[in-house]
Formats: C-alpha cells, structure tokens, sequence
C-alpha cells in the first residue's frame, strides 16, 4: 500500500494527542508521539496522512533525526544565572561553540534572544546535531510520498488575511487570554499570533503569517523528492485526486 505524507498546514496522526498550554514540548518529544502513532498505523494496514507547515516537525515525524532532548527544568533560570555571573558575550560563545549556525543569526549583545536559543537547542527546536544535511536527505521511516501543496502568493497573502480573521472573530483572543492567565508555557506562546492576539495587534499577526507562508514554501523547495502541487482556484477533491493517483491508490 502507498504512504502518503500531504504537506500544509498542521499535523493530524490516527488519535489526536493534547498538550496543556502549561507544558512544555519539543521537537524530540513530538517525533516520539508521530513515530509511535505513524508505525501503530502501518501494522494495522492503514495509510497514514502527516499534514504539516513547520518544517523540522515535518522531518521530524517522517525521519529519524539526531534531535536533543528537552531541556531539564529550570532551563530558563540557569541560563539566566550564567548571564548574570558571565555576561551576554559569554552567553553568546557557548551558543556558537555548540550552534554556530544559531549565533551567526544572532547579535551577541542580545541576551534575550541567545537565551531562548540555547533553550530552544536543548529542546531541540533548532536544527538537529546533524546539521542541515540531515535534514534535506532522502532518507525516511517509510516509502513516502511528499506533496507540496503552493498557491499563487496573491490568492495565498487573500487567504492568509481572511483566515485570520475568522480565528479572532471565532474568540482566537480570549483562548488566549486564558492560557495566558493560566500560565502558559514558553512553548505554547511561540504559537504564531500568540503575542499579537494578546496585545490585539491583528494586522501584525497578519504579516507575520504571510512572512511564515515564505518560508514554509522556502523549506518545501529544498525538500528532496517533494512533488509540487499548485492548487490555486482548484477544489480540494480535484487535488486530493491527483495526489491519491501519484500514490498509486
């Protein structure tokens, strides 16, 4: 049977699985729950579908990557006693020494930002040990088919736009107002339009999709073996037809 991997917008696996807003997570936790959920499929004769926008998650439920594991807790605090013992700059060569590809991002007097990147490595939310090459390989769990899906970037900036604004008018602000009075995560409040809906600022939150949508079509190019699909003024059956008839289905 083929396995199909149809790449867009959010992950979806055989049940669904729930994080508190409280949690934290990780691109290593989560390839353990897609790989536990991808094979349990295949053993029961079923095709798994991985829709998915972020592109290391994306690898990360298909392949097998050299992810680091979560932080322990009290990350932040460490991190934030070092700074205060050491300095920024200190902070900032432990970064480079461990991911020279995150501090050449990164100004070195920023101790914000090189904070949350050493935590966002050990959390294993930037690139894995591997380097970029692991991430760009042929190499994956299973025969896959990959499908990117693409829309002309005008229709794709007009639909971006009205979805957003079906999220706020859906009450998009007040979820989060009460994950942010329960205490969220840092994790849960890198979700896209987190800040922006708490501050009620829509039109960032809107140019910060659209920025979003270039990359994830950026990260799509560069995948190996990926067969585009330009689904702009189509219906969803007729490109669902055409990527059940490149699988063989």
């Amino acid at each position: 049977m083929a396995r199909v991997v149809f790449a867009a917008s959010r992950q979806q696996y055989g049940r669904p699985q729930f994080v508190p807003v409280t949690e934290e997570f990780s691109a290593g936790r989560y390839a353990e729950l897609a790989h536990a959920e991808i094979d349990a499929l295949l053993r029961a004769g079923r095709r798994p579908i991985v829709v998915g926008g972020t592109g290391l998650y994306l690898r990360a439920a298909l392949a097998d990557l050299d992810l680091r594991p979560a932080p322990r807790e009290g990350a932040r605090e460490r991190w934030t006693a070092q700074l205060e013992q050491h300095g920024p700059q200190a902070l900032h060569a432990e970064l480079a020494r461990r991911a020279p590809w995150a501090a050449e991002q990164i100004d070195p007097s920023n101790a914000r930002r090189t904070i949350r990147a050493l935590e966002a490595l050990e959390a294993g939310e930037l690139e894995p040990q591997g380097g970029p090459s692991q991430l760009w390989s042929e190499e994956l769990r299973h025969p896959t088919l990959l499908a990117g899906v693409t829309m002309q970037r005008d229709a794709l900036y007009a639909r971006i736009d009205a979805r957003t604004e079906q999220i706020v008018a859906a009450g998009a602000a007040e979820e989060v107002r009460r994950a942010h009075a329960a205490g969220v995560s840092e994790t849960a409040r890198k979700a896209l339009g987190f800040d922006e809906l708490l501050a009620g600022d829509i039109e960032t939150m809107k140019r910060r999709t659209r920025n979003y949508a270039r990359r994830q079509l950026a990260w799509m190019r560069k995948l190996a073996g990926v067969r585009s699909i330009d689904v702009t003024g189509r219906e969803p059956a007729a490109v669902a037809k055409e990527i059940l008839d490149s699988a063989g289905a």
